[in-house]
């Protein structure tokens, strides 16, 4: 199990190879279908709402019942996965597989996908604080910023190759 502490590095993500378990650390993004194409279209727009650089984003929404991801091939997610790895960040955490180009295009980023249990009670018990960051009127689906320990997950798609 290779230990992670996020923000990270492309230098630390280059080592990473596909099935590699690991453990998160650090503070993390939320995001899915409501905020991921708002936060595009703010970096397209070089407003600097967050800091993304090296980071990870985790696709779940933020509830009083937990998080646990969501399916990242839906079109809003995986087709905001490009721009976002382009623009720094790092680490993609969601469920499912994703097709052939966004993998592409977080090899060409040195950027990864790393899948993760949907299980809302062990995620949300490596949760220590959360507050929202951005677009706060899409409520539980609004960009918050975690501060984690050790969520767990398994490399799905590095170095353009997939799991999958």
């Amino acid at each position: 199990m290779k230990k992670i502490t996020i923000p990270t590095t492309k230098e630390i993500i280059k080592d990473l190879q596909v099935g590699d378990q690991i453990l998160l650390s650090g503070k993390m993004f939320t995001g899915r279908d409501a905020a991921l194409p708002k936060l595009v279209k703010s970096l397209h727009n070089d407003e600097k709402l967050i800091n993304i650089e090296g980071s990870a984003l985790m696709h779940t929404a933020v509830s009083e019942a937990g998080i646990a991801p969501t399916t990242s091939n839906k079109e809003e997610i995986e087709g905001n996965i490009p721009q976002l790895a382009q623009n720094g960040m790092l680490i993609h955490i969601g469920k499912g597989n994703l097709n052939e180009n966004t993998i592409k295009a977080l090899g060409e980023a040195g950027a990864i996908f790393v899948v993760t249990p949907p299980v809302a009670a062990l995620l949300t018990s490596k949760v220590k604080s959360k507050k929202v960051v951005a677009f706060e009127e899409e409520g539980m689906e609004a960009i918050f910023e975690l501060e984690v320990e050790e969520i767990p997950g398994i490399v799905a798609g590095a170095c353009g190759k997939s799991i999958y």
